[in-house]
C-alpha cells in the first residue's frame, strides 16, 4: 500500500506554482535545482502548505539561495520545526551556477523560482527561470492574448454542443 502512495506523488505535479512570475516576468531559460530542506519542510510540502508569492533567488558566495519562500510548519512538529521564511540552498552543478550568476549580472534580469515539485524518486525540486521584468504595456498584451484564447476555446466548445 505504502508503493502505492510513492508512486502517486512522484509524478511531476507541482506542490506550488508562482503564478505571478510568468505575468510579470519574461522567462528566457529554465533549471531544475534540489532543495535543502528539514524535515518537516518536506512534510509540509507533501500537505501542499507552501507559496511562492515575492520570492526571489540571489547568490552569496558562490551559492545560490531562495530568498522568502513560504513553507509552512508542520502541525505536528515539535521543538524540531522549522522557520516558515527561512532562506533556502539550492544545489545546481558548478557550471550551471557559474552560467547563472554570469547572465544574472546583465543588467534587468533576475533569478525567480516558477514551482516546487516532487520528481520521480521523490526529492523536492524547485524550478527557477531567469527573467526579464515585463513592461506594464507587455503585461496588458498578455492578458489580451489570454482572453483571446479563453473565448476561441468557448466558441469552440459551444460550436460543439450544436
Amino acid at each position: 500500500m505504502s508503493n502505492n502512495n510513492k508512486k502517486n506523488s512522484g509524478k511531476n505535479s507541482p506542490v506550488v506554482r508562482n503564478k505571478r512570475a510568468t505575468f510579470d516576468y519574461e522567462v528566457l531559460d529554465t533549471y531544475t535545482a534540489g532543495l535543502v530542506l528539514a524535515g518537516t519542510e518536506v512534510k509540509s510540502l507533501r500537505e501542499g502548505k507552501a507559496g511562492l508569492t515575492d520570492t526571489y533567488c540571489l547568490f552569496d558566495k558562490g551559492e545560490l539561495w531562495v530568498k522568502n519562500a513560504y513553507i509552512a510548519e508542520y502541525f505536528y512538529g515539535t521543538y524540531n520545526n522549522h522557520n516558515s521564511h527561512r532562506d533556502r540552498k539550492l544545489l545546481l552543478s558548478r557550471r550551471e551556477l557559474r552560467n547563472l550568476e554570469n547572465d544574472s549580472k546583465e543588467t534587468g534580469l533576475t533569478i525567480v523560482p516558477l514551482k516546487i515539485f516532487f520528481n520521480e524518486k521523490g526529492i523536492a525540486k524547485m524550478e527557477i527561470a531567469l527573467c526579464r521584468g515585463k513592461k506594464q504595456y507587455d503585461k496588458r498584451e498578455s492578458i489580451k492574448e489570454k482572453d483571446s484564447k479563453r473565448e476561441l476555446d468557448r466558441a469552440r466548445r459551444d460550436f460543439g454542443k450544436y
